[in-house]
């Protein structure tokens, strides 16, 4: 039965789809072998292109106030709407719709013989132009980065080189000894001095060189029988020298000679006493002045031997005390004072709170000061 609707309210066909439906004939048959097969029939291109090119349609007649019509299918759109919602066309597309690009001063353009693309302006934009030719490697095949990390690798293993074959003819640091069987005094800092090896202080408490009242500034002479001349003699005779030896020792000391004999120790007994004196539960003496604002005295001809303090702390133990700025202290209870290091380590391994005799000249005057040394 047919239906009532009338003619005007029927959906209308798509001529563009019908076209496209009949520019290609398919036909589906059945067969024994092919089940369901698919034939295609193509048609002329001129005549698919007849029937796919989209055709403008005559203006509806529907138009609102707030519209517009698409001038290729003539569908009404919004006045504000830029592209047709059923065929996709844009509205106004050409070189109105683009910005000019700005153009920066003394900057030209290729010239292009006045081709440009759809919808572009027809003038010359001041483009940056590239340079499409392949890049051209280096003759061995490596890009400008590999290259960069080669030359570091050689740069590096060139100063390898030269650091092996200088160091063949450069003074060995006495401080460093990479053979653990040798034996230990409790110096490790010899320094070459005329007439032989001198060292700053004797560190840690206890070592063998503590015992054997050697103190910083002395200069060491002659090592077990044997004389040194510089740095480099003592370090090879610890090296040499079995664990536990006892050896003579002669050094100079203000100008005389003196002698005295100490017992080596291995590493493991000098790393011992070394933690014992850092984790003392008594913590470190202080004294009340700057570190580095002591300068040693060594006046032969006047016999003036010491350390002189260029600044005493406000208030602090030396302060408090009676020692003043100018003072040049000679012993530390007892002890010989030669450098400033030695000083300080003193005073460092001093229990806090103990009472210690200073000799000092002041003027040209000998003074014994009792103080009572602070905590650090």
């Amino acid at each position: 039965m047919r239906s009532s609707t009338p003619h005007l309210l029927r959906r209308k066909r798509n001529p563009q789809r019908t076209a496209i439906k009949k520019a290609v004939c398919v036909r589906q048959v059945k067969s024994r072998n092919l089940a369901g097969g698919i034939v295609v029939y193509p048609l002329p291109v001129s005549t698919v292109i007849q029937y796919s090119v989209m055709q403008p349609q005559e203006n509806s007649a529907n138009q609102g106030p707030g519209e517009q019509l698409c001038a290729q299918c003539g569908s009404p759109m919004p006045k504000e709407m830029r592209f047709c919602r059923s065929c996709g066309n844009r509205l106004g597309e050409g070189p109105a719709e683009y910005t000019e690009t700005v153009r920066f001063p003394g900057t030209t353009a290729p010239n292009r013989g006045g081709q440009t693309t759809p919808f572009y302006p027809t003038f010359n934009a001041p483009m940056t132009t590239f340079d499409r030719r392949p890049r051209r490697r280096g003759r061995m095949g490596f890009a400008g980065t590999t290259w960069l990390w080669i030359a570091l690798v050689a740069f590096f293993g060139m100063g390898g080189v030269m650091s092996l074959v200088g160091g063949r003819h450069s003074v060995r640091p006495p401080s460093i000894a990479f053979n653990s069987s040798r034996s230990y005094v409790g110096v490790d800092d010899f320094q070459t001095t005329d007439g032989g090896a001198t060292f700053a202080d004797v560190e840690p408490p206890g070592s063998p060189a503590d015992k054997a009242g050697l103190v910083g500034g002395d200069i060491v002479t002659s090592f077990d029988g044997h004389p040194i001349k510089e740095a480099n003699d003592v370090m090879d005779l610890l090296g040499n020298t079995p664990i536990g030896k006892t050896v003579e020792v002669i050094y100079i000391r203000d100008g005389n000679f003196h002698n005295t004999q100490l017992t080596t120790i291995s590493r493991d007994e000098y790393n011992r006493l070394d933690r014992a004196y850092s984790r003392r539960p008594e913590g470190y003496g202080k004294f009340g002045f700057p570190r580095n604002r002591m300068t040693r005295v060594n006046i032969p001809e006047t016999k003036t031997f010491g350390v002189q303090i260029n600044s005493v702390d406000a208030n602090g133990p030396a302060d408090l005390f009676g020692i003043k700025v100018g003072d040049i202290i000679t012993d530390f209870d007892n002890v010989p004072i030669r450098t400033p290091d030695e000083f300080y380590m003193r005073v460092r391994r001093t229990i806090p709170y103990t009472t210690v005799n200073i000799t000092l000249l002041r003027e040209g005057q000998k003074m014994v000061i009792p103080v009572k040394i602070g905590k650090a």
